[in-house]
Order: C-alpha cells, then structure tokens, then sequence
C-alpha cells in the first residue's frame, strides 16, 4: 500500500550549466519510478519551433496523466506547474490562491483512485514574502480540509523561515520531510516538501543530489503508505 512521490522545482527546465534540455529532466524523474509528481516553474516559453510545449512533453514522456495549473499565458507559450499521476485524475480543481499585489499563485487539487485506494492530493508553489506564504498556507489547509482520508501536499513552498507553511499543517499533517534543497549545488534551505497525514504515513524520503546540475533546486522523493 505504499506509493512513490515526487516534487521538483524545475527551474524551466534550464540546468546550471544555462542549457534548456526537458529530456534530463524527464530522465531523472523516470528513473525513480514515482506514481505521482509535482513540478514548479514549468516553462513553454523556451521551446523552439516545432517543439512540444513543455507541460505537453513532460506528460507524454512520462506516460502520466497530468493537472496543469498556469499562472502566465503568453503568445510565446506559458508557465507555471503542474502535477501527474501514474493514475487517472478523478475531481481535479485548480485554486487561485494569490495575493493582491503579489505573483500569481495556483494550487492543484485532486482526488485519484490508485490500486491501494482513493488519496487526495494537493500540489503548489508559494510566493515568496512572509505575508503572502501565511495567507497561501492557511487557503491550502482549508483547502485540504479536515479528516481521516489520506492527503499529501507537495510542492515549493518557499517557507525559509520556520514557522507560516509548518504552524498551518502541523495539526492535521504531521508526516513531514525536511530535507535542504537550495540551493541545489550547496543547499541550505528547506523550500520544498512533502507533507501528508497521519505521521507514520511519510515510511520514508530523500533528495536526489544528480538534479544539482539540472536545476537551482533539489527533487525530494518519498514513499507513503496508504493503509497506515
């Protein structure tokens, strides 16, 4: 009853060695095998002519079903994150949770039916003042409601300082990874995670240091157990 998870802040797509390449992307990812994903900053906006729009392509290589959540919709394509799953999607919402002022801000939300089980599953990217973090937080908690039923939130959260994104789930969503990944090459900050409920639900996680190169922020993985 355990399932693989994965959130990664791609960084469009652009390694640090300053090259646009979606296919090590993919390849990394592929290779842990994940049943589920989040990705931040997700960008169509750097595909050349004839190419596959960038949350088109990763949906295809990866054979997922995927939720797109785009927060800039341009002529030369658009941006923002998305989330897929080995499974088809059931209920899907997207959320606007932005700030007055302040970058525009999705969530994705949606109930998927896998072999162990239904489990609800919300992915997003915080913006990066306090204020805004707090309000995007508290939105998401109520988003993600109250109860038994397995939940898992994942994503960028931006939460450098320790307090708004944990003080709002650490009731209800006590199973938490904590691992440094930015920047990705030394990484001192705990931006992205993955949360979810009931506490001995998170069996186990890590970062997977190869996407260094591939982006300013580190992909965390973990397994859940459904049935804990």
């Amino acid at each position: 009853m355990t399932i693989r998870v994965l959130t990664w802040n791609i960084h469009g797509g652009v390694g640090r060695d300053g090259r646009f390449d979606l296919r090590r992307i993919v390849d990394l990812i592929a290779g842990w095998e994940p049943d589920i994903v989040a990705l931040q900053e997700v960008d169509s906006r750097r595909n050349g002519p004839g190419e596959s729009p960038a949350f088109a392509y990763i949906a295809a290589e990866l054979g997922f079903h995927a939720a797109e959540a785009k927060t800039i919709l341009a002529k030369d394509g658009d941006y923002g994150q998305m989330l897929v799953s080995r499974w088809k999607l059931g209920r899907t919402t997207i959320h606007d949770i932005s700030v007055p002022h302040r970058e525009p801000r999705r969530a994705i939300e949606t109930e998927i039916e896998t072999p162990s089980g239904p489990v609800h599953v919300l992915a997003a990217h915080f913006g990066l003042s306090l204020r805004e973090r707090r309000q995007q937080a508290e939105a998401l908690a109520r988003i993600a409601g109250l109860g038994p039923r397995p939940t898992i939130i994942l994503g960028d959260f931006n939460d450098w300082i320790r307090g708004s994104v944990q003080h709002a789930f650490a009731r209800e969503f006590p199973g938490v990874t904590a691992h440094r990944t930015w920047p990705s090459r030394w990484p001192l900050l705990r931006l992205d995670r993955i949360f979810c409920r009931p506490a001995e639900a998170l069996v186990s996680s890590r970062v997977d240091v190869r996407g260094a190169r591939l982006s300013d922020h580190l992909p965390v993985i973990a397994e859940i157990n459904l049935g804990a």
